[in-house]
């Protein structure tokens, strides 16, 4: 691993060069099953004895380590693949081996991203048939959902980076300055269709002949934005396949089966037809004709066209057909002869025009397999909140629960179980959370709107327009505040305490631990007449085995003293406060007793703390991990307005630095980003004059 180094003021610098230990805060209980099978067995067997085989196990106990076993599950056909045009000399039946294989390779590394490992298993028939078809990257392949990309991360020579995902190694999404084989930067949801026509535009422009497929999932395709997509998509008639891989989770647990769409031998080679160049020539044909004869007659005939194909399709395909994409499937996305066959009659036909494949797979084909294996000791803060929101909502009614994201926390479970009446999750329809939060609260109800902050970032324009303008008492909680370790800058959540606390009616608060956490749940409960809102990180909670008390409201805009020193002041805002302790205790053992405060809120900000702290105090330090133009530049606009700054006070604000932090460990990350203990001690030592003892501190 290389090595990276951040300037920080005051002489101070920050280097990681890999060596950062961190906590772990999971038990590792068992282990991924491995096998001992020769080379030759794989190519001699058939496809089920293949995966028979790979499927035993010697089960590896390992508590308590990161290390795995060391035996080695053999892949022959898979080590023999360089690039992903090298498929092409496999027949099928070495696809399906090849298939098994990543499917194994997969669950032996997948383990250590404590990620759910069954999109990434769904998906590898289909990523298999896309290369297969395809020529990559000459043909461009976009991903839309991180879950889906890692078998093409296997099949482009890079899965033995992923179980760190440490800083510069893999990226947990696809990223263009990673691999020639992503097309697209992605990892956020719902992009691929928009960035996916604007290349087919640009290829078309240019004279170009190169393919573009964009892979959505039916959890991103919830995004107004992928409807936006295919709505101009149609409009232009540029030619574009779009492959809705539909793995069959509904935001609705109790949706009826029958409405699902199925595979049969019908659907199966509906699909093929449909696909066939034949069929489209004879239907292209049927059109021409029609235009001839007279509009009239071309409308009959186009409204026939579409009734018939909506008798054969499943319910809902018609409406891809409205937006003017062609529509084929249902297709079984774990039969490659299928896939290929119909991703080959797609690829073939020129001036199609967008094309939508639907394909079915099913994660839980492999869910005994890739069931979890990592067991939490340590409670998070989320399993604190939601147990303190459970309490506030058995003495109040009007309290509701709107989740929205990419996935739902499973603690939230807690809440759906014991209110399904109150709950209501979204999925990836973020603008549509907001304002329907908003319509709640002008109901009479007082909604939680739970987002991550990089999610809410999509839904900004409402929060201004439809909540806090018109003062609408929704609470936001933010979660996945701050870094998120191996999700890298993707979902970061740098950007909200600045973009929520410059709303003029917003009241922004963070927790320094559990119970300021349960104590600000109980706040947003008690607030009727604005909107507020709080955040708080991923990560386990401060204590352990802690035990959720009853939540008590603090008074708006108070904040408060830990520990009370002299000559330089620690004002913390969030989960940062713990850091600014840890400075404290450092700074201790070197003979200096600084101040710790704990600022609770951004907006309103407890301007008489902050007073009392510059006129008590040389050097002020305000600590957040949050972006440039957050908590720091609010204390800054007060003490500057105050006149406080044309006295004896300095002030230093430590925040994220101005760009994207990659993936690494939590700890690895708050290195580079220089919010460590040892940072905020060192920046102290540093302003009191004492710089080579901020440099040994670092060392």
């Amino acid at each position: 691993m290389g090595s990276s180094s951040i300037g920080y003021p005051f002489g101070i610098s920050s280097r990681f060069d890999g060596k950062f230990n961190s906590r772990s805060e999971i038990t590792v209980s068992a282990l991924p099953c491995k096998v001992d099978v020769s080379s030759n067995s794989f190519f001699s067997a058939s496809s089920s004895t293949h995966k028979e085989c790979l499927n035993r196990a010697r089960v590896c106990s390992l508590p308590n380590t990161d290390e795995y076993c060391d035996e080695k599950v053999e892949t022959p056909i898979l080590d023999s693949i360089e690039t992903p045009l090298q498929l092409k000399n496999l027949s099928v039946k070495e696809l399906k081996l090849l298939a098994d294989e990543i499917r194994t390779e997969l669950l032996s590394v997948l383990w250590k991203t404590q990620k759910s490992m069954n999109p990434s298993l769904a998906a590898i028939e289909l990523t298999l048939a896309l290369h297969y078809v395809f020529r990559v990257p000459v043909d461009k392949i976009l991903w839309d959902a991180v879950e889906q990309t890692y078998a093409h991360k296997v099949l482009t020579r890079r899965w033995s980076a992923i179980p760190s995902r440490q800083e510069n190694g893999i990226s947990g999404v696809t990223s263009q300055l990673e691999s020639e084989y992503d097309s697209f930067g992605t990892g956020h949801g719902c992009n691929s269709i928009s960035a996916g026509l604007g290349l087919a535009v640009a290829r078309d422009m240019k004279g170009k002949r190169d393919r573009v497929v964009a892979v959505i999932d039916n959890v991103t395709i919830t995004a107004g934005q992928a409807y936006e997509a295919m709505s101009n998509a149609g409009y232009l008639d540029s030619n574009m396949i779009v492959i809705l891989n539909d793995n069959r989770h509904s935001l609705h647990p109790n949706m009826e089966e029958g409405s699902k769409a199925s595979i049969s031998a019908l659907s199966s080679i509906m699909s093929k037809i449909q696909s066939s160049q034949i069929f489209r020539k004879f239907r292209g044909l049927a059109k021409a004709m029609t235009k001839r004869i007279g509009k009239g007659m071309y409308e009959w005939a186009a409204k026939v066209d579409e009734y018939a194909r909506g008798m054969v399709g499943p319910t809902g395909s018609t409406l891809f057909e409205e937006l003017g994409l062609y529509y084929i499937g249902p297709v079984d996305g774990h039969n490659i002869e299928d896939l290929v066959c119909v991703l080959r009659e797609v690829a073939s036909l020129d001036s199609m025009g967008p094309v939508l494949v639907h394909v079915i797979t099913e994660e839980n084909r492999d869910a005994e397999t890739a069931k979890s294996i990592v067991v939490k000791d340590r409670r998070t803060y989320s399993d604190c909140f939601v147990e303190a929101l459970v309490m506030e909502a058995e003495k109040d009614r009007d309290i509701v629960v709107v989740h929205a994201g990419m996935e739902m926390d499973p603690s939230l479970v807690t809440f759906q179980e014991r209110f399904p009446d109150r709950f209501f999750n979204v999925g990836m329809a973020e603008q549509h959370a907001v304002t329907f939060s908003a319509g709640l609260s002008s109901g009479g109800l007082k909604p939680f709107c739970i987002i991550p902050s990089a999610f809410l970032q999509r839904a900004y324009d409402q929060v201004v327009h439809d909540v806090d303008r018109q003062r609408k008492a929704v609470r936001f909680v933010i979660t996945s505040a701050g870094l998120v370790g191996s999700d890298g800058p993707v979902q970061c959540g740098a950007f909200d305490i600045a973009f929520m606390s410059s709303l003029p009616n917003m009241i922004t608060m963070a927790p320094s631990d559990e119970d300021e956490l349960v104590n600000m749940v109980a706040t947003a409960a008690y607030v009727t007449d604005r909107p507020v809102c709080f955040r708080f990180p991923r990560g386990s909670t401060v204590k352990r085995n802690y035990l959720v008390p009853i939540g008590l409201p603090i008074e708006i805009g108070r904040g408060r003293v830990l520990v009370e020193g002299q000559d330089v002041a620690f004002l913390g805002y969030g989960a940062m406060v713990q850091n600014c302790l840890n400075a404290h205790s450092l700074l201790s053992k070197l003979g200096l007793n600084v101040t710790v405060a704990d600022a609770r809120f951004c907006k309103p900000l407890d301007i008489k703390l902050v007073r009392e702290l510059c006129q008590n105090h040389k050097f002020l330090i305000t600590v957040e991990e949050g972006c440039v133009g957050g908590f720091g530049s609010h204390v800054a606009q007060f003490i500057a307005l105050d006149g406080l700054l044309d006295g004896n006070i300095k002030w230093r604000p430590i925040v994220l630095p101005d760009g994207y932090i990659e993936e690494a460990s939590p700890n690895e990350q708050l290195a580079l980003a220089g919010l460590t203990g040892h940072h905020i001690a060192a920046t102290a030592l540093s302003l009191l004059g004492r710089t080579r003892e901020a440099l040994l501190l670092m060392s």
